[in-house]
């Protein structure tokens, strides 16, 4: 059984996935598979599913989701384990695979091996960072985070994400790819503003290319948004980098 969280979620069996059309079962199978082979109370689940409108029968009405989630996955062919996927223990609800069942943590895992790998042998960081932001469809648990803990886990992810892309950048700058990595930039600083490592990068790239007082001016762009918008002076290390720049330090050009 596969599931998929990084974007829409999807239910298959590793060649085909499909849909789950109620949204109450795609909660459910989010809430168990962000907790592979771990029980999760039947309290957090009903909080998840009802939280902001607690039903007087909840406790009924989640056992009747659960039932319909068994059924869905028999019907998808899914559900093939001795004792059923999704299993009843002590005070909640287990679902039996193991984490590499979900995206999730599979992008997880290829991530943080891509990422050791950025300073010594970035070729080889380049490929399991490009392989594990191939595995994103859209935005995490798109249809399926409207609770707290499913909500909380998908900015979690999302956040990981970023991460990714500026270790991934990181990698292409190691090896002399700044011309490449401009308009990816230039796009994910719109997009986030505040996020200084991306500044420090798009600096780094512009100034590689022969473009110094573009990267000048980005430094001063962060600057004023930190200050108008959270109350912040740029860090050390981009205040440094802005410095570096401007005497055009020989040490910005090593690769």
């Amino acid at each position: 059984m596969h599931i998929g969280i990084l974007g829409p979620l999807l239910v298959g069996d590793g060649t085909r996935s499909v849909a789950l059309r109620a949204k109450k079962i795609r909660v459910m199978v989010a809430m168990l598979a962000l907790n592979p082979g771990r029980v999760v109370a039947f309290d957090e689940l009903m909080d998840e599913l009802w939280g902001e409108a607690p039903l007087k029968n909840a406790r009924n009405a989640l056992q009747a989701n659960v039932k319909r989630l068994r059924k869905s996955l028999g019907e998808l062919g899914l559900d093939d384990s001795e004792q059923g996927r999704v299993q009843t223990v002590d005070n909640g609800y287990l679902l039996d695979v193991p984490e590499d069942a979900l995206d999730a943590y599979r992008f997880l895992r290829t991530a943080e091996r891509g990422a050791a790998l950025v300073d010594g042998r970035p070729h080889e960081a380049i490929t399991l960072l490009r392989e594990s932001l191939a595995m994103w469809r859209g935005p995490a648990l798109l249809d399926a985070s409207d609770g707290p803990r499913c909500r909380a886990m998908a900015l979690r992810f999302d956040e990981q994400r970023r991460a990714v892309r500026e270790d991934l950048i990181s990698a292409q700058l190691q090896i002399g790819d700044a011309a490449a990595v401009i308009p990816e930039l230039q796009q994910l600083l719109a997009q986030y503003p505040e996020r200084e490592r991306f500044s420090e990068q798009l600096m780094l790239a512009l100034y590689r290319c022969g473009r110094q007082t573009e990267a000048i001016d980005i430094f001063h762009r962060t600057r004023r948004q930190l200050d108008l918008e959270l109350g912040l002076k740029p860090s050390r290390r981009l205040a440094g980098l802005y410095q570096a720049i401007l005497i055009q330090d020989p040490a910005l050009q090593e690769q």
